[in-house]
C-alpha cells in the first residue's frame, strides 16, 4: 500500500513556494487524491465519489461541488447509505480506515456483483495492519482496487488558517465532573491526537511540541487530576504518531520545521463566555445562525421576500458601521453602471437605448454587489438594534472592567438592579467573568446571594460553579473566627500567567476592544522564544537554545511609535450603539473594505518564518482564530489554530452547564 505522497507541501523551513495552510489541504485533495483517480484510459469517465460521516466534513471544508466535478466526479455517495449499483463506473472512496468503514467498502466491492467496476481508496488516517489483512485476504475486493493509499488528512479546515478535529463533546469528555471513570476519556485523547497528527502529515512539517504543563509540576503540594493530565496526554500520543511518519512517509522532515504548544480551555476560560466585538463573532453570538446559514427579510417592489445567505470568507463585504455602509452603497452607485442607470431611472429619466445595452452589461456584477451590501446592511442594522436594544455595550464594558480588575461588586449589583429586563444569559456570563477574575467573592453564601439576585436558576449556576472542573480551585480558607469556609480561586497557573494589558492599536486604526484572548500573549512569547519552559515543556527537547522565531528581539522590527494605547472604556457612539469600526480606512477600488478575521494575510510574501501551531483542547472561540490573523503579518510567520472544536458563547455555556451537578455544598 502506498503511504506516500508527492513531495514538499509547504513546510515551513525554508519559506520556499509558500501556500497557505487551507490552500495546501485543498490541493492534496483535488491533485493528490482525485487527480491521480484519472490515469490511463479511464482518465475521461466520469467516478463516483463515496465519503463516510467524517470525511465528507473534510472536503466540504476544503473544496466545492464545482472543484469536486472538475476532477471527473459525476456523483457523491454516503457510504452508511444504500446506493444504486452502477456497475459501468469507477469509484473513488476516501473513507476513515475504521472497522465499519472498511467493512462496508469490502460489502461494495465483494462477490459477483460489485456496486462498482473498480475502486481507488484513500484512507484519511493510517489503517489498521489487521483491516488492512482482511482487504487483501478477500481476492475479489482485491483484483477490483485499482489504488490503496492513506491521504493522512483527516481534519477540518475552517479558514485559511484555522481548524478542528471534530470532537465537538471533548470539553464533556474530557473535563466532566466523572472523567476519570469513562472509556471516552482515552479514546477521545487518542482520536485527537491521530486527527492533529494528519495536519503535519499533510503539511511536511515535523514540530517542537510543547504542551501546558499540570499543576503539579510546578507546585509538589497539588494533586493531578485527569483534566490537568489531558494536554500531556494528547502530546504524548502524538509524538508517538509523528515519530511513525518520520520513519515511514517519503519527504517527512527529519528535524524539527515548526512550533506546536498544546494547550486546553482551562488557560482561559473568560474569552469564551465575554462579550466580543468584531463582526464575525457578534453575529455567532447576537444572531440566530445555523452553522454559518443567515437568514433575513429584504422588500423587493413592495413584496417583503425572505432570504437565506451562508456567511462565508469569500465575501468581501464586512459590516463597518451603518454609516460607512451607506458610504459604500453611494460610492458603489457612482462606479457601477447598473446602479446609477436605475436610479436615474428612479428619478423620471428616460433611458436611451444606449443606456439600455450599458443597464443589461453590468446588471450581473450589479445584482451580486447589491445582494452583498443589503446583506450587509440588514446584518448592521440588526447587531445595532439587539446592542441598543439589550444594552450590550453597558454590559460589555463591565465585563472588560471585572477582567482588568475596574470594577466592584457594587457595579455588578448595579447593572442587575437597574436592568430587570437582562436576559438570563448575559447576567449568566457576567457571573462567570465575575467567577473568574473575583473568585473570592464567590463563597457559597454569596453564589446563593447572587443567584437570587440575578434569578437565575441552578440548572444555570451549573455553569457557574462548574469553573472548577476547568482549573479554578475551592480550597478551605480560615476567617478571622476561625471558622472554615470556601473561596474558588485560580491554581498556581495564575501567578505564573500576566494579567492582560491593554494593547496598543494596530496599523490599521480599528478601535479594538482591550479585551484580547490570552492565546495571544502565548503566541507572541514562543515568537520571542521567551515561553516558560517550565509552564510549556517540551515533550523532546531541542538539540540547541536556538528555537524557532522568524527574526530574534533584537532585530525584530521596533513597535509603530504611531500607535496609541487603547482606552480604558469601549467607545459608545451618540445612538448608543458600540463604535467598532475602522476609523478613515481606504475603500478598496470596488468600494469594499475589509474588517474581516479572515483577511488573507499569508499572501503576503513576506511571510516567511517557521509556522506557529496553536492548539486548543475543549473549543476555541472566534476571538482566538483571530488572533493568528492577526499575529501572522506583525511576526512575519503563518500563525495556524487548531481546535477540537469552535464554540460560540451560548454553546460553550450549554457544555458548562453539563460538565457535572456541583452543588453549592461542594465549596
Amino acid at each position: 500500500m502506498d503511504s506516500s505522497h508527492g513531495s514538499s507541501h509547504g513546510s515551513s523551513h525554508g519559506g520556499v513556494d509558500f501556500r497557505s495552510f487551507r490552500q495546501i489541504t485543498r490541493d492534496r485533495l483535488l491533485q493528490e487524491m482525485l487527480k491521480t483517480a484519472r490515469t490511463g484510459k479511464a482518465s475521461a469517465e466520469w467516478k463516483v465519489l463515496i465519503m463516510d460521516e467524517v470525511t465528507v466534513k473534510v472536503m466540504s471544508c476544503s473544496c466545492k461541488m464545482a472543484d469536486i466535478t472538475d476532477e471527473g466526479i459525476s456523483l457523491v455517495e454516503d457510504l452508511n447509505k444504500r446506493r444504486q449499483p452502477l456497475p459501468a463506473l469507477e469509484s473513488v472512496y476516501f473513507i476513515q480506515p475504521s472497522h465499519d468503514s472498511v467493512r462496508k467498502f469490502m460489502l461494495d466491492m465483494s462477490g459477483k456483483t460489485p456496486l462498482y467496476k473498480k475502486a481507488y481508496v484513500f484512507f484519511s488516517s493510517p489503517i489498521n495492519r489487521n483491516l488492512l489483512q482482511q482487504i487483501k485476504g478477500d481476492h475479489s475486493v482485491l483484483s477490483r482496487i485499482a489504488a490503496l493509499r492513506e491521504m493522512n488528512l483527516e481534519y477540518l479546515t475552517i479558514d485559511t488558517q484555522g481548524f478542528t478535529t471534530d470532537n465537538d463533546s471533548a470539553l464533556e469528555q474530557l473535563f466532566g465532573e466523572h472523567t476519570e471513570s469513562t472509556r471516552d476519556y482515552d479514546a477521545c485523547i487518542e482520536t485527537i491526537a491521530a486527527r492533529l497528527s494528519t495536519v503535519f502529515a499533510s503539511l511536511k512539517e515535523f514540530p517542537y511540541v510543547r504542551y501546558r504543563a499540570p499543576r503539579s509540576a510546578m507546585d509538589a503540594s497539588t494533586a493531578t487530576t485527569a483534566r490537568e493530565l489531558v494536554p500531556t496526554k494528547v502530546a504524548a500520543v502524538l509524538w508517538d504518531k509523528l515519530m511513525k511518519y518520520k520513519a515511514s512517509l517519503l519527504n517527512f522532515p527529519q528535524s524539527e520545521t515548526c512550533d506546536l504548544i498544546i494547550v486546553d480551555r482551562s488557560i482561559d476560560p473568560v474569552t469564551p463566555v465575554i462579550h466580543e466585538w468584531s463582526y464575525d463573532a457578534m453575529c455567532h453570538d447576537l444572531l440566530n445562525l445555523e452553522g454559518n446559514k443567515y437568514s433575513y427579510e429584504i422588500s423587493i417592489d413592495g413584496k417583503r421576500e425572505r432570504k437565506e445567505v451562508l456567511l462565508e470568507e469569500h465575501d468581501p463585504v464586512w459590516v463597518e458601521a451603518s454609516k460607512r455602509i451607506a458610504d459604500k452603497m453611494a460610492y458603489f452607485t457612482s462606479k457601477n453602471k447598473a446602479a446609477s442607470l436605475q436610479l436615474g431611472a428612479r428619478e423620471g429619466q428616460v433611458l436611451s437605448t444606449r443606456d439600455m445595452k450599458q443597464l443589461v452589461q453590468a446588471l450581473p456584477q450589479y445584482r451580486d454587489q447589491i445582494d452583498k451590501l443589503s446583506l450587509h446592511v440588514n446584518i448592521a442594522s440588526t447587531l445595532n438594534n439587539k446592542i441598543i436594544q439589550e444594552g450590550l455595550a453597558d454590559i460589555g464594558n463591565l465585563e472588560q472592567e471585572f477582567v482588568y480588575g475596574d470594577a466592584t461588586t457594587k457595579e455588578l449589583i448595579g447593572i442587575l438592579n437597574n436592568n430587570p429586563e437582562m436576559s438570563a444569559e448575559c447576567k449568566l456570563r457576567l457571573l462567570m467573568i465575575f467567577a473568574a477574575t473575583r473568585p473570592e467573592k464567590l463563597d457559597a453564601n454569596k453564589r446563593k446571594q447572587w443567584q437570587q439576585l440575578a434569578k437565575l436558576s441552578d440548572e444555570d449556576m451549573n455553569a457557574v460553579n462548574n469553573l472548577e472542573l476547568l482549573g479554578i480551585q475551592a480550597p478551605k480558607k480560615q476567617t478571622s473566627s476561625g471558622v472554615e469556609k470556601f473561596a474558588l480561586k485560580f491554581g498556581a497557573r495564575k501567578a505564573k500567567r500576566p494579567a492582560r494589558k491593554a494593547k496598543e492599536l494596530d496599523e490599521d486604526g480599528y478601535t479594538l476592544s482591550k479585551f484580547y484572548p490570552l492565546l495571544q500573549d502565548v503566541v507572541e512569547e514562543i515568537d520571542k522564544d521567551s515561553l516558560s519552559r517550565e509552564e510549556y515543556p517540551y515533550v523532546k527537547d531541542p538539540a540547541g537554545n536556538s528555537l524557532n522565531s522568524s527574526s530574534s528581539p533584537s532585530t525584530r522590527p521596533p513597535a509603530n511609535p504611531n500607535s496609541k494605547p487603547v482606552q480604558s472604556r469601549r467607545t459608545v457612539g451618540k445612538t448608543g450603539g458600540t463604535t467598532w469600526a475602522s476609523k478613515g480606512r481606504a475603500s478598496s477600488e470596488e468600494g469594499y473594505s475589509s474588517d474581516s478575521v479572515l483577511r488573507h494575510a499569508v499572501s503576503d510574501p513576506k511571510i516567511n518564518g517557521k509556522r506557529i501551531f496553536l492548539f486548543v483542547i475543549g473549543g476555541m472561540t472566534r476571538s482566538e482564530l483571530r488572533v493568528a490573523h492577526k499575529l501572522t503579518p506583525q511576526l512575519k510567520r503563518e500563525v495556524v489554530i487548531g481546535s477540537t472544536n469552535i464554540d460560540d458563547p451560548h454553546q460553550f455555556i450549554r457544555k458548562m452547564k453539563n460538565l457535572g451537578k456541583l452543588e453549592m455544598d461542594d465549596f
